[in-house]
């Protein structure tokens, strides 16, 4: 990696941290000096549905040991380190070490998506049940909806 690029990716990265720190301090919402973050059932949908696809494009092509496995499921690149050791190659300890420790975080990583894209679109069911609820709490028995000074009660 030349000088210059390694440059530019530090920049970037600085840039992102001073994004995201913009985000934390969000400025004051509609002048009603409260702050907030308004997040949409279809953002989280969204982010829920981007994380399930990082997860199986992540799934299928992180695997550096899977291609070529043979009976016993060892990849190539197990087959490779075992090969090295037996040899007494010092890098046949070192790729197998690389592999448990890239699987591990490969795993890891799989749990986060998951976990990510699970919770998004449980918070997505819940908010759209939760509003339908609320919904239908701010009728009168008749079916009707209640006036805004009716509402205004519920906020004092």
């Amino acid at each position: 990696m030349a000088w210059e690029e390694w440059e530019q990716l530090k920049a970037q990265a600085t840039d992102r941290s001073s994004a995201h720190m913009r985000l934390n301090q969000l400025a004051d919402v509609g002048g009603s000096g409260e702050q907030g973050l308004m997040v949409y059932q279809d953002d989280l949908g969204a982010v829920g549905h981007e994380a399930h696809e990082l997860h199986g494009d992540l799934h299928a092509q992180a695997d550096i040991d899977g291609m070529g496995a043979d009976k016993h499921g060892n990849g190539s690149t197990t087959r490779a380190a075992a090969e090295l050791k037996a040899q007494n190659f010092a890098m046949g300890g070192a790729l197998s070490q690389t592999v448990k420790t890239w699987g591990s975080q490969v795993e890891s990583l799989l749990q986060a998506c998951a976990h990510i894209s699970n919770h998004l679109n449980y918070s997505k069911k819940a908010h759209a049940h939760d509003d339908a609820m609320i919904a239908a709490s701010v009728r009168h028995a008749d079916g009707s909806t209640m006036s805004v000074s009716e509402l205004n009660k519920y906020f004092k």
